[in-house]
């Protein structure tokens, strides 16, 4: 049994570690400072230059909650404005 909540608990806090995403600072051949994000993102390290990044960010993932289809991530999802969102059954009995 112990060896069980010890390796449970080691999962725990290694999920955690990976919901944290770590940034690397960098700087452009401009010399604006930025930070890099493990999943090929970027944004400016300036709070100022950063915050339409983050709202763009946020109306992103807005968007990929709001959309249809896909399962556990996997497979095509169909976004809102598209042509077969919500479309219903394409079964001619059940329409």
């Amino acid at each position: 049994m112990g060896r069980t909540a010890a390796l449970v608990l080691a999962s725990v806090f290694a999920a955690s570690g990976w919901a944290q995403q770590p940034s690397i600072e960098a700087t452009t051949s401009n010399g604006e400072k930025v930070k890099l994000f493990a999943d090929g993102r970027w944004e400016y390290a300036d709070p100022v230059k950063a915050e339409p990044q983050k709202k763009a960010r946020a109306a992103e993932i807005e968007r990929e909650r709001n959309s249809q289809g896909g399962w556990f991530g996997v497979g095509r999802t169909v976004q809102p404005g598209d042509k077969d969102y919500n479309r219903g059954t394409l079964n001619p009995a059940r329409r």
